[in-house]
């Protein structure tokens, strides 16, 4: 099931159940047909509704859809969002980082970045061999390198403060 808002006021539940929509628990009835890439001719009750898919926004699922001249921003949360939302974890992506730590023992093979250097999320900050592998950690977010606090051929413990934002 899904939970879609188009605004903060409006907001419904779908579910896709065999060939059935169903929209806060009802049978939706309507005919979609794509008529090039992102447009689409919507049928329901006997009216048609020309739409198109002007946008999506990944990180927060977010549709930008233009329908009969008139856009729309559509929030579409699946189960793993609600629970998220319902657990009070939200926001995850505009969360600031603070440091990064050793997800394991090991030994800092390289370090790939320098103090006051910025980077963004999934750049490459070190590696670290454990267990005879080597372990490229990357940034967990955007953010600017406040401190190394180890040097290459350190050995390091589970959790230890690697760089600090």
């Amino acid at each position: 099931m899904y939970k879609v808002s188009l605004k903060k006021n409006i907001e419904a539940e779908v579910e896709f159940k065999d060939s059935n929509i169903l929209l806060n628990g009802s049978d939706f009835d309507w005919n979609i047909s794509k008529t090039s890439k992102d447009k689409f001719q919507i049928t329901k009750d006997g009216k048609k509704l020309n739409a198109e898919v002007i946008g999506y926004e990944r990180e927060s699922k977010v549709v930008e859809i233009k329908i009969n001249n008139q856009i729309y921003n559509v929030s579409v949360k699946d189960k793993m969002d609600q629970l998220l939302q319902k657990m009070g974890i939200t926001n995850l992506s505009n969360s600031t980082i603070k440091d990064v730590k050793a997800p394991m023992p090991g030994l800092i093979h390289d370090i790939l970045v320098e103090t006051g250097q910025e980077v963004k999320k999934g750049d490459q900050l070190m590696i670290l061999e454990a267990m005879k592998m080597e372990n490229v950690l990357k940034s967990p977010g955007a953010g600017t390198i406040a401190s190394i606090d180890v040097s290459k051929g350190d050995s390091v413990e589970k959790n230890q403060i690697l760089i600090k934002f």
